[in-house]
């Protein structure tokens, strides 16, 4: 089902928690809401499930109005972090609650529950408790008790920041071909940008109740409306530099970068990703002169950090990547992959060349 939220808002006393938000989820798609702690993507979420309820605005679930619905008659289904499994219940009951409030025949819901054990690989972890099973187990439990309902969207608020580095990429995975599989319109809360980029179909960008940017996870990386989105969006962060726009170039204190035909003009913040530089030799066009500061082996690539006049650049580099600690470098960034950001609002700025949007001051998409 499609879902919308036409202006919603919250406010708890005098503080906006949510910002009058109009975003569409088509269908059948998986939309990451990302952001810092703090920034309104919970409480979004919480309105859907009809935990909270609006300021204003309306919310709709295809065409059904649920704005001043009982939780219990949306019709959606909800994965917390804490999982929220019953200790004192089996996997297979915990998984089969929702199927009993709703009063189903009891061979409907031992079929339902085998089906949607054996989809999820814990058919053999029916008969244990909660307290028996692993992290992912649990997490999986709490999937499946989702599931079963067949419900027109689902929730996940941050459902697996409990869980360890690798476990975290193996339920990733385990979440992303569940729900392709299942075609349930999903909402999925996260402050993890990797989380977000590499599982959903669009992000929304949230910053202090305020909706930054809804697009793919390409287009939200090629061409971030603004600094917040650009830096928020990619590991590690898109490098930052202050400087200037004079006579088509960029002027830092590190070197200066021709800019062909650029509209822009005075005080800017000029960025670029790690893979969008290279290491050059010192003295050429278009450099940047720096120190190498820190070398990290990644095994298939070497990230490698330069100084340069007190701010510090994230470059990637080939394997085996072994120049010394300390040394001087010059680093080239692509030009047709650089962006400039307005120095005071840090709105994206028009630049040929550069992948942002075509005018300063676009504004966030808010529906595909």
């Amino acid at each position: 089902m499609q879902v919308q939220y036409q202006g919603v808002s919250k406010s708890f006393g005098s503080t906006e928690a949510l910002a009058p938000l109009d975003v569409t989820v088509p269908d059948g798609k998986f939309m990451a809401m990302l952001g810092p702690s703090g920034c309104g993507k919970t409480t979004a979420l919480r309105l859907l499930a009809g935990l909270e309820q609006p300021t204003a605005g309306r919310i709709l679930i295809g065409e059904h109005d649920v704005t001043k619905l009982e939780p219990r008659h949306r019709d959606v289904a909800m994965v917390f972090q804490s999982y929220a499994l019953y200790p004192h219940k089996s996997v297979a009951n915990n998984i089969a609650y929702p199927l009993r409030l709703r009063r189903s025949a009891a061979a409907e819901r031992d079929e339902r529950v085998l089906k949607v054990a054996e989809l999820l690989g814990i058919g053999d972890l029916l008969d244990r408790a909660p307290r028996q099973l692993s992290g992912g187990q649990r997490q999986r439990v709490a999937l499946a008790r989702a599931i079963i309902r067949h419900p027109r969207a689902f929730l996940m608020d941050e459902p697996l920041s409990n869980l360890d580095a690798q476990l975290r990429l193996q339920m990733r995975v385990e979440i992303k071909r569940l729900q392709r599989e299942l075609g349930v319109t999903t909402l999925y809360v996260t402050h993890d940008q990797i989380e977000a980029m590499t599982m959903a179909d669009l992000i929304a960008v949230m910053r202090d109740g305020h909706l930054q940017q809804l697009a793919t996870p390409a287009e939200l990386y090629a061409s971030p409306v603004n600094l917040f989105v650009a830096r928020f969006c990619g590991s590690p962060p898109m490098n930052i530099l202050d400087g200037e726009v004079a006579d088509g170039a960029f002027r830092h204190v590190g070197g200066t970068l021709t800019l062909a035909n650029s509209p822009v003009r005075g005080p800017v913040k000029l960025g670029f990703r790690p893979e969008h530089a290279e290491f050059a030799d010192l003295g050429g066009r278009d450099v940047l002169d720096g120190e190498i500061y820190v070398v990290e082996p990644l095994g298939n690539e070497t990230l490698v950090t330069v100084r340069l006049d007190g701010q510090l650049l994230n470059i990637r580099a080939p394997a085996g990547f072994d120049r010394p600690v300390g040394e001087r470098c010059a680093v080239r960034p692509a030009l047709g992959q650089v962006h400039l950001f307005d120095m005071q609002s840090g709105d994206a700025l028009a630049q040929a060349g550069a992948r942002g949007p075509s005018s300063a001051g676009e504004p966030a998409r808010a529906g595909i």
